[in-house]
C-alpha cells in the first residue's frame, strides 16, 4: 500500500484523540493527505454500533462487545482504511486492533488466541505502520475522566469499569509496545497538552519524511526526554479511552 498507517492508543484520558487532531492540522499544513477515522464509528455502520457498546445504560455481555467491535472493524478496514492507504493517504486511527487486545483481552479476560483470531479475521492482516501509545496513570487517568464527564447525565460504558480494569488495560498495552518495539512509541502524557504534541511531532514527523508522504518546512525540537520507543517494564510498575 501507498500510504502510512498510523494508530493512537491509550487509556481513558491519555489526551489521544487530542493529539490526533493537533497532529492531523500539522500534517495538512504541511501539504500531507490525512485521513481521520476512529474505532468504534469510523463508518456510518460504525457509529450505530458505538451507540449501543458503549451507552452506558446497556447490559452488553463480554462476548457481545468483542463481536460487535470486530464486526465495526471489519467494516473499517474494508470501507475506509483500505480505500484511504491504497490512494497514497495518510491514515490517522483513534484506536485499532490493539484496543482490543487490551480492552477485550486483559480487561474482560479472553484468551489471547481468540482474541488474535477474531482480529485477523476482522482485519484480514492489516496493520499499524506506527502506533502511538499515550500513556499515564489510571489515577490521573480516572481523574480527567471524572473532570471530562462533569455537566453530563451518564458516562461512557467502558469509563465505569473499576481501577482493577483499567489497570489491566494499561498493563496490556504497555506489554504490547515492549513485545513490537519497532512499531510502538510511547509518550508520556504529564505534560501540557502542546508539549505532548511537540513530542508527537518529533516521532511522526520523520517516520512520515523517511517514506515520502511529506516534506516538513518545520523541523521536529529534538531531545524530548519523554518520547521513546519503548520503556522499560519496571518503570511503569505500579501500576485505561475505552475502544
Amino acid at each position: 500500500m501507498a500510504g502510512t498507517f498510523i494508530t493512537f492508543e491509550g487509556i481513558d484520558g491519555s489526551g489521544k484523540s487530542t493529539q490526533l487532531r493537533l497532529l492531523a492540522n500539522f500534517l495538512r499544513s504541511e501539504g500531507g493527505e490525512v485521513l481521520v477515522t476512529r474505532e468504534p464509528g469510523g463508518t456510518s455502520v460504525g457509529l450505530r454500533l458505538r451507540a449501543a457498546l458503549l451507552d452506558a445504560l446497556e447490559q452488553v455481555d463480554p462476548l457481545t462487545e468483542l463481536l460487535v467491535f470486530a464486526a465495526d472493524r471489519a467494516q473499517h478496514v474494508r470501507r475506509v482504511l483500505r480505500p484511504a492507504l491504497e490512494a497514497g493517504q495518510t491514515v490517522l486511527s483513534d484506536r485499532y486492533a490493539d484496543a482490543t487486545k487490551a480492552y477485550q483481552g486483559a480487561g474482560r479476560g479472553f484468551s489471547a488466541e481468540l482474541v488474535s483470531e477474531i482480529i485477523q479475521l476482522a482485519t484480514e492482516g492489516l496493520t499499524p505502520d506506527l502506533t502511538l501509545l499515550f500513556d499515564l496513570s489510571v489515577t490521573e487517568s480516572s481523574a480527567r475522566t471524572r473532570r471530562r464527564s462533569e455537566g453530563k447525565q451518564t458516562g461512557d460504558r467502558l469509563d465505569s469499569e473499576d481501577a482493577g480494569f483499567h489497570t489491566r488495560v494499561r498493563e496490556a498495552y504497555l506489554s504490547l509496545a515492549a513485545r513490537e518495539p519497532e512499531r510502538f512509541r510511547v509518550v508520556t502524557t504529564n505534560g501540557s497538552v502542546d508539549e505532548t504534541h511537540e513530542r508527537v511531532k518529533e516521532i511522526v514527523v520523520p517516520f512520515l519524511e523517511a517514506r515520502g508522504q511529506i516534506v516538513s518546512r518545520e523541523p521536529a525540537t529534538a531531545g524530548s526526554r519523554d518520547t521513546h520507543r519503548v520503556p522499560q517494564r519496571e518503570s511503569h510498575a505500579g501500576l485505561e479511552e475505552p475502544p
